[in-house]
């Protein structure tokens, strides 16, 4: 299922105030994107889940590993890591455009909903074969839908665009 990379009509802070181009610079030494508000280390997240599935045709005992995954929202993510910005990170996050975020939060969802129902499968079998082939399902729904929050991080195409115009 294709999303249409996120529009918005609300813009982001002018960067061409010295207060917008300071929270840009800011932004962006954190790796936030300063046009979305938004942090691809929360996609860390997943694709550590991402990585043990694909772990678990060649080793079956990754399967235990995967199953203590468990999902973490945008905030408790970066409230639970290292990451040298995260106040700031979840401060940008919540001031971010609703649209962008909304989008953004229904990709995460269904990533949780779906690596929360393989693992819940995972725990009622105990075939390693069984095992690997929900790994293998797993992985080609998630890895696509990561790629398209990651789209929705950058701003996607028609943001790339729009910025380039206006600057």
């Amino acid at each position: 299922m294709a999303s249409k990379p996120a529009r918005s009509d609300r813009q982001m802070p002018s960067q061409a105030s010295p207060d917008g181009e300071a929270r840009a610079a800011q932004l962006r030494a954190a790796n936030i994107n300063p046009r979305t508000g938004l942090a691809t280390d929360y996609l860390n997240h997943f694709n550590e889940a991402i990585m043990l599935l694909e772990m678990i045709p060649d080793i079956p005992e990754c399967a235990e590993d995967f199953l203590l995954w468990y999902p973490l929202s945008y905030r408790e993510h970066f409230m639970a890591s290292h990451f040298k910005a995260r106040d700031l990170a979840i401060e940008a996050y919540e001031s971010a455009d609703a649209g962008i975020r909304a989008e953004f939060d229904n990709i995460t969802s269904a990533m949780t909903s779906i690596l929360t129902a393989v693992g819940a499968a995972m725990r009622k079998v105990r075939q390693d074969k069984t095992h690997a082939t929900l790994a293998e399902q797993a992985t080609g729904w998630v890895k696509p839908l990561v790629a398209l929050a990651g789209g929705i991080i950058n701003g996607g195409a028609e943001a790339d665009v729009d910025y380039i115009m206006t600057h």
